[in-house]
């Protein structure tokens, strides 16, 4: 895993071209980069994350940032019931409930 100032790179390598080839994995903007070798594939991750950034100020747009932890999740009705039920059953807000959980099934 890559990281440079917040952004998370994930490589993979293409043995048929022999490149490897990244891509920014916590931002909902398409930020990629390729190398042939170790070093440049690092070299080609830092690169990509100063040049969106530049980008980003000449347009003088914000860049988007690292995802932030907050996103908004639809139930329907009778699940949102059940969640609430099962969070206040354990003493816990429904953000602490809901955060515990998919924390428990992400490293099963």
């Amino acid at each position: 895993m890559l990281i440079h100032k917040g952004y998370i790179g994930h490589v993979e390598f293409d043995d048929e071209t022999e490149i490897f080839h990244g891509e920014v994995i916590n931002t909902r903007d398409v930020i990629t980069f390729q190398g042939s070798t170790v070093a440049e594939i690092k070299k080609a991750f830092k690169e990509s994350i100063d040049d969106y950034l530049a980008f980003c100020i000449e347009r003088d747009e914000e860049p988007e940032k690292p995802f932030s932890g907050k996103f908004n999740l639809r139930l329907d009705p009778e699940l949102h019931r059940q969640v609430y039920i099962a969070a206040r059953q354990h003493h816990m807000s429904l953000n602490q409930w809901i955060t515990e959980t998919i924390r428990q099934h992400i490293q099963e």
